[in-house]
């Protein structure tokens, strides 16, 4: 159960760092809507970061947490923001799911 939350806290960094992205070009009403967002999402994240490490140690959940929301937001912003697909990029990425699993391997 602690891994499905753990996996749940880092898509919900994904979720801050996206409403940042966006509420970066918007202006008045629309950005108070992003950074609504992004303080759910930020909330969220914490909370559940917090009650994994309970039983789960820091030094694996908040790497695991970090990874996912390193690996996902490199994701949003080439899909969103345009952002490019380099091959080194993809590679350092592709070591950074691999750490992940690892992690959880040992774990």
């Amino acid at each position: 159960m602690n891994w499905i939350l753990l996996l749940v806290a880092g898509m919900c960094e994904v979720g801050f760092t996206y409403c940042l992205g966006r509420a970066k070009d918007a202006a008045g009403l629309q950005w108070w809507s992003w950074m609504g967002g992004f303080l759910v999402f930020s909330i969220i994240s914490m909370v559940l970061l917090a009650r994994v490490t309970r039983t789960m140690p820091i030094g694996t959940a908040y790497p695991v947490w970090t990874g996912i929301g390193a690996v996902g937001t490199v994701v949003i912003g080439i899909v969103f923001f345009n952002e490019p697909a380099t091959t080194a990029r993809l590679l350092l990425i592709t070591l950074l799911i691999g750490s992940i699993i690892g992690l959880k391997a040992l774990a």
